[in-house]
């Protein structure tokens, strides 16, 4: 799919510089840009569901270790 990308005029220098000093094209490092945002970003929520759980299930236990000092 398509898709406009609008960025700032000191957006496009830094990407074009980045570009040219990896030998790529700006699409190719922006693209790479969205994919390890996503990467990351599902990572941390992935990361944050399991938290929850775990503070969920073992709440109350933690609560009196923390209690214990």
């Amino acid at each position: 799919m398509a898709m406009t990308l609008r960025l700032t005029n000191e957006e496009t220098d830094a990407l074009r510089a980045r570009a040219q000093r990896e030998g790529r094209s700006m699409q190719e490092v922006a693209r790479d840009a969205v994919r390890r945002y996503i990467e990351t970003t599902s990572k941390r929520e992935l990361l944050d569901r399991a938290i929850e759980a775990t503070v969920t299930q073992y709440g109350e236990a933690l609560r009196r270790l923390g209690d214990e000092e």
